[in-house]
This record gives structure tokens, C-alpha cells and sequence, in this order.
């Protein structure tokens, strides 16, 4: 049952804050290589548990418990994140949870459901997003996701609809194009957005990508919004990747705004290097001149042996005040995960230069969890 919102519980920590902490443990980003994708699939029946807690500078420490269960043709994922109460014990501030249904061979429901919490601790629906996905065993693939959230009178009413097609059309090309709804005032959904995204595959082991982002002119017509231009040259051990973003100025021509590139590489020793360096014509505090200026770079290395994994990074800035001054680090990132018998534990922390240029932990986090470690 749907009810009626109440005042809200009180979150110490603002929402801003809360956001950026939670996308710090959903989201690792590049300081990761995205870690838990190398963990070997079981596709046989599987259940664990995790739990991180988390504390930032200035902010409550907050903790986050996932639950994960995998019967047959069924998966479900649970995250419950608590932050810190007034009376010092942990209290429920949002749930989401994940169901994945493979109903055959072709077809994949997914349910996402929202809940939150309000004053007199009951848990209220906020938002459920199904999405229905087909593929075909030429590797085209049409999806349709369907969001909706609580109006004023605590009824869930559809906000948002995305339609995708994927669609093969030769052994090295791939379309895909994603038209974006959104509620309109008439209570109906009016195409707002839509991209469209173009893969090719060279026999050099080289792909391109050329991605455009449109928008309605409010005249009927749709005009170009975005380009992004995208190269992968290389393999799994050895790869450099440049993505170029352009938008058109005033009078409609394009400008490019900026560009990163995301050099790879792996050694004999299964040691991975990345470095990022990217590029912006628009610089905070600048005045723009029309020229491209480099912007920050991010190193990373990880290490990987059979008792766990090792990551450290390093980002770079310029100061736009005074760009002279050259390349200054910014925050230093560690994270760790060592393997055990009955699961893993990890650990992050986050360093950040105070006004005298010493380095002062600025977030931490760890994490346990009783999934079943990779195989040695």
C-alpha cells in the first residue's frame, strides 16, 4: 500500500553530502578498474552479505547493507543505507531493491524500487522504475525503462520513460538509439531528449564511436546539442582511449569543449597502470579564450595477487586562479580488499591537502562481506 508522505526524518548529514558519500561506495570509478567485474560469475544458487561503514569530514558516518540472492532464473539486490540519528544509533534513511527476472532466452524483467523513510519510522514507496529488455541472437537488443514517483497525494504517477534499440547492422557496426520521455503538464509524456550512437569495429583492433545528442528547438525541430567522439585503439593489456566532447556555439557551429585521454597498460607481472589527462576549453574563474587547457590527470596502479588487490591513485589540478603554478595534487586514494576463507574486507581512504599543503584523511571507508572469494 502507497501512502502519504510525512515529515521527513532528519538526516544530519545534507543532501548534497549524503549524494556524494553514497555515490563514493556505489561507485568507486576509475580508482577501482571496476574490481568486482573480474570476480568469476556463478551462475549456480548464491546468497551473501555485505556491509560498509563510511565517515567524511564534516559529515555523520553513514552505513550501507547489501543482501544478494540468486535462485534459478531470479536475482534480488538490497541496499539499505543508515546514517547516524540524533540519539547515536543508526537509522534507515533509503532502500533500493533490485529484482532481475530472466523469463526466457530473449526477455529480462527488471524491477527497481525506492522506499524511504519519513518521521514516524515507517517505510514509504518512492519510485519504482520497470524495464522490459529483449534481445535477438543477432545482438540487437530493445529495451523500454518506465519510472514513476509519488505525487502530492501519495499516488505513484509515471515521470519517465526510455525506449532503447540496438541494432546490428553489419559484423562491425552497431546503432543504438535512445529516445527520452518525460511527464509533461497535461499528465501525459512528451519526447524530450534523444541520442544516437554509432559502434565501429576496425580489423586493427580500433573502435569508434561517434554518439550525437539532440534536443527540440521548442519550433517543432530538433538540433544537436552534443557530439561525442570516442577512439579505442589496442588490446586488454596495452589500450589508449580518447573521448572528444563538442557542442555548437551561437550560431550553430561546433566547438570543441573537451577531451580526455585514458591510456592502459598491464605488465608481466599482472601490475595495471592507468592515466587519465584531461582537457576543457572551460575553466572555473577563467576567462574563455577559445583554446583547449589541460585540466587534471589521474594515475592509478593496481596490484593483484592471491591474497587480494592493492589500488592507489593520485589526481592532479590545475589552479585556475593561477594556472602558472602548474600540476598540484589534490587527493590521494588507497583501497584494499584482502581475500579470507569466509569472504573479503576492504578499505578506502581519501586524502585531501590542507591550507599548509599536509595531506589529512578526508574520508574513509571499510567494507565486509561474506561472499565467496575468487578462486586463487
Amino acid at each position: 500500500m502507497v501512502r502519504k508522505p510525512e515529515s521527513q526524518l532528519a538526516v544530519p548529514a545534507s543532501g548534497v553530502v549524503l549524494t556524494a558519500m553514497i555515490s563514493a561506495v556505489l561507485c568507486f570509478g576509475s580508482v577501482t578498474y571496476s574490481v568486482a567485474q573480474e570476480l568469476p560469475q556463478n551462475n549456480s544458487d548464491e546468497t551473501w552479505t555485505a556491509t560498509n561503514v563510511a565517515s567524511m569530514e564534516n559529515a555523520n558516518p553513514w552505513r550501507l547493507t547489501q543482501r544478494h540472492t540468486n535462485s534459478s532464473n531470479r536475482t534480488v539486490d538490497i541496499q539499505r543505507i543508515e546514517v547516524l540519528g540524533p540519539d547515536g544509533q543508526f537509522q534507515p534513511y533509503t532502500e533500493t531493491e533490485t529484482e532481475r527476472v530472466r523469463v526466457d532466452d530473449t526477455m529480462t524483467h527488471i524491477t527497481v524500487r525506492t522506499y524511504r523513510w519519513y518521521g514516524n519510522g515507517g517505510r514509504t514507496l518512492a519510485w519504482v522504475t520497470e524495464e522490459e529488455a529483449r534481445s535477438t541472437t543477432t545482438g540487437s537488443r530493445q529495451s523500454v525503462a518506465t519510472t514513476s514517483s509519488l505525487d502530492v497525494n501519495g499516488n505513484l504517477q509515471i515521470v519517465k520513460r526510455e525506449v532503447t534499440d540496438t541494432k546490428t547492422t553489419s559484423p562491425k557496426t552497431r546503432e543504438t538509439e535512445t529516445k527520452l520521455y518525460l511527464s509533461d503538464n497535461d499528465g501525459g509524456l512528451t519526447l524530450a531528449k534523444q541520442t544516437q550512437e554509432v559502434q565501429n569495429r576496425r580489423d586493427d583492433h580500433t573502435i569508434k564511436v561517434i554518439k550525437k545528442t539532440l534536443l527540440p528547438d521548442g519550433n517543432g525541430n530538433w538540433k544537436l546539442n552534443e557530439l561525442t567522439e570516442k577512439t579505442v585503439q589496442g588490446n586488454d593489456k596495452d589500450r589508449t582511449t580518447e573521448e572528444r566532447v563538442s557542442r555548437p556555439d551561437i550560431e550553430g557551429r561546433l566547438s570543441e569543449i573537451s577531451d580526455a585521454v585514458r591510456e592502459e597498460t598491464e605488465n608481466v607481472g599482472g601490475e595495471r597502470s592507468s592515466t587519465v589527462t584531461e582537457y576543457s576549453q572551460q575553466i572555473p574563474g577563467s576567462t574563455d579564450d577559445g583554446r583547449m587547457h589541460w585540466t587534471q590527470r589521474v594515475r592509478t596502479v593496481q596490484k593483484k595477487n592471491s591474497e587480494g588487490v592493492i589500488i592507489e591513485q593520485q589526481v592532479e589540478q590545475s589552479n585556475p586562479g593561477n594556472p602558472s603554478d602548474g600540476p598540484q595534487v589534490t587527493s590521494k586514494t588507497r583501497y584494499t580488499v584482502q581475500y579470507g576463507s569466509l569472504g573479503s574486507e576492504e578499505k578506502k581512504s581519501i586524502q585531501v591537502p590542507d591550507g599548509n599543503g599536509t595531506f589529512r584523511f578526508f574520508y574513509v571507508e571499510t567494507r565486509k562481506s561474506d561472499q565467496v572469494p575468487p578462486a586463487p
